[in-house]
């Protein structure tokens, strides 16, 4: 807080008007930052020292990162607030004394609360524990309670299929940063469905290994929803030897994608997040890239902030996967606005590489954040991302489309399939023209 004013009637210390000081910190003499007689990086030097300092008296060689990142905050009040209002910084404290051991086992012995799980993150943020994936962790002991409650022949099956296929995929997705929210629960749902199929096989007096394709036909009448859902074990079961020749019925249009937003109603949508200042700037622009470039939320929850990049020319460019793409000026300004002020974790955060980043320590936004401001607003994001497919896809071939979108070539052609686009000849076109 500074007390004075200079002949401009701008706000001065007391060196700079002449005056004696009147809030200056009594350690360093600050004056724009005051917390009682010191002012608030001094107090949180204090503090944090105190914290997170060993029997000998020193800061724990394993915390040094902690402490650093709370000094480096860009608010040091409202790191004391959490000082003084959380139960986090007595679990640093009695890690610092080794009272409690610094361990993600240390974590698993604790309630699995706000306050516990937001420190632990910070931990992982800051290098003093390995990442680790929360939900992603809560799925074997999930898993063992369903095998228990199994009869024996079910659960060998089923175990083998959940850790060999479904936990594998997990891992290798948890390894690419892609193990979402919606990746875990789909396998969990893939786990139960197929607990529920062995079930009413053997209450069918039959298994996985003597089951017929009449009665997976039955079944598929029967659990439609269901049988969609073990298509994948069925898949596996083949692979590994426990089935032959036997598979679901398919809907040969049930994989065609839909579209139910028409283009009028979509750029309404557009004009909305350009223009609406009521709407919070991060939703705005991960809702355009959902309307304009077909996006998926959990993709655009997952951007780094170094996707964006700004030119030589001034023009600034998105990169979903590997084609730099120029934004229009309108969307150009609001990307702008939101990485010149985008948010970072409260009370301890270093410099955060996410371009949506989250409350909590080295994480990003979550989907729902965005997804939920955006239903408010009368915008389904699933919706609005195949209505921007649709339109894409009629402009440009699939291939190229693939590109640019970080697609898959055969998802992109069936989108072209469905806007009555066939650009199977535009590479022997393009190749022709090249030789003439």
């Amino acid at each position: 807080m500074l007390a004075f004013y200079d002949a401009q009637h701008r706000p001065a210390c007391s060196t700079c008007t002449g005056n004696e000081p009147r809030y200056a910190c009594v350690r360093c003499g600050r004056e724009d930052s005051p917390f009682g007689r010191r002012c608030g990086p001094c107090m949180l030097e204090e503090r944090a020292a105190e914290l997170l300092s060993d029997p000998s008296g020193h800061i724990h060689p394993q915390l040094q990162p902690v402490f650093d990142t709370l000094m480096a905050g860009p608010r040091p009040q409202t790191t004391l607030y959490w000082f003084n209002r959380s139960t986090g910084p007595g679990i640093l404290a009695s890690m610092a004394r080794g009272e409690i051991e610094i361990s993600h086992a240390a974590f698993e012995a604790m309630a699995s609360n706000k306050t516990n799980n937001y420190l632990r993150d910070l931990l992982v943020a800051v290098g003093v524990l390995p990442p680790f994936h929360a939900e992603l962790e809560r799925v074997r002991p999930w898993l063992d309670d369903i095998l228990a409650g199994l009869p024996k022949d079910q659960a060998d099956v089923l175990g083998r299929f959940a850790r060999w296929h479904v936990l594998r995929r997990l891992r290798h997705k948890e390894q690419a940063g892609v193990a979402t929210h919606g990746a875990i629960s789909g396998a969990r749902a893939t786990i139960v469905a197929t607990a529920r199929f062995l079930a009413w096989l053997a209450a069918h007096d039959t298994s996985i290994t003597t089951a017929t394709q009449a009665e997976l036909e039955e079944y598929a009448v029967e659990f439609p929803a269901r049988a969609k859902a073990v298509v994948v074990f069925l898949a596996w079961a083949e692979r590994t030897g426990l089935t032959s020749g036997i598979k679901l019925p398919t809907n040969p249009h049930q994989d065609q994608p839909e579209v139910t937003l028409g283009d009028q109603d979509r750029w309404a949508q557009v004009e909305l997040l350009l223009h609406d200042d009521t709407i919070r700037t991060y939703v705005r622009v991960a809702g355009l890239f959902t309307l304009l470039f077909a996006q998926p939320l959990a993709r655009i929850t997952r951007m780094r902030a170094d996707q964006i990049t700004t030119g030589d020319d001034g023009h600034v460019t998105v990169t979903f996967d590997t084609v730099p793409i120029d934004l229009p000026e309108s969307l150009e300004r609001l990307v702008l606005a939101h990485l010149a002020r985008r948010g970072q974790a409260s009370y301890a955060s270093s410099p955060d590489h996410w371009l949506f980043p989250g409350g909590i320590p080295g994480k990003h936004l979550a989907t729902e954040n965005i997804r939920g401001q955006l239903v408010e607003r009368g915008i389904q994001p699933s919706t609005a991302r195949m209505a921007a497919m649709f339109q894409l896809a009629s402009e440009m071939p699939s291939s190229v489309l693939a590109d640019i979108l970080g697609r898959s070539p055969t998802n992109t052609a069936k989108w072209a399939a469905l806007s009555a686009h066939d650009w199977s000849q535009y590479t022997a076109q393009r190749a022709a023209s090249l030789t003439e």
